[in-house]
């Protein structure tokens, strides 16, 4: 899935693995000009309290997770029910499901059942805990110019 922010494709590659800030501002836009009904999910450790990922589920998605005790989503990309860990194996297993104050969002605390929450892996090959495996710092380089405080005088590190 190739996704376009201020008119430069990047592929997931890119994405997952880059240091350059590409944060995807028109997600939500995008998801709420489709025909999915969905609403965000937190996912976190219910040990640790780590953040995991956040998703979005359906109602088939919460029917889903509820029924199996397994953590499913909506994918918003493929339009289909995406059982987290049906083809790796890092299932995650539904501990508790919160629902917010307005009832818009979801916080599902899990149990990791496998190596990671993430489908990206690190570059020793090992899957990753969760989805939030890098940090925005700021690029010290000169060259920064008066743009200062724009994405691009920012870079991402791994954590």
């Amino acid at each position: 899935m190739n996704r376009s922010d201020n008119n430069v494709t990047t592929s997931p590659p890119d994405l997952e693995e880059g240091s350059e800030l590409r944060l995807d501002f028109g997600k939500l836009q995008a998801i709420g000009k489709g025909d999915a009904a969905v609403i965000p999910v937190a996912v976190q450790d219910c040990e640790t309290r780590e953040v995991l990922i956040v998703a979005y589920v359906n109602r088939e998605a919460l029917a889903y997770t509820l029924t199996h005790g397994v953590a499913a989503f909506w994918s918003t990309s493929r339009n289909e029910l995406w059982v987290k860990g049906a083809t790796s194996g890092d299932m995650l297993e539904l501990v508790d499901a919160r629902v917010n104050c307005e009832q818009n969002s979801l916080l599902f605390l899990v149990r990791p059942l496998g190596a990671g929450a993430c489908h990206t892996r690190d570059a020793e090959g090992r899957a990753r805990s969760g989805c939030y495996y890098r940090r925005i710092e700021r690029n010290v380089s000169k060259t920064a110019g008066p743009e200062e405080g724009m994405p691009h005088s920012w870079q991402l590190s791994f954590v």
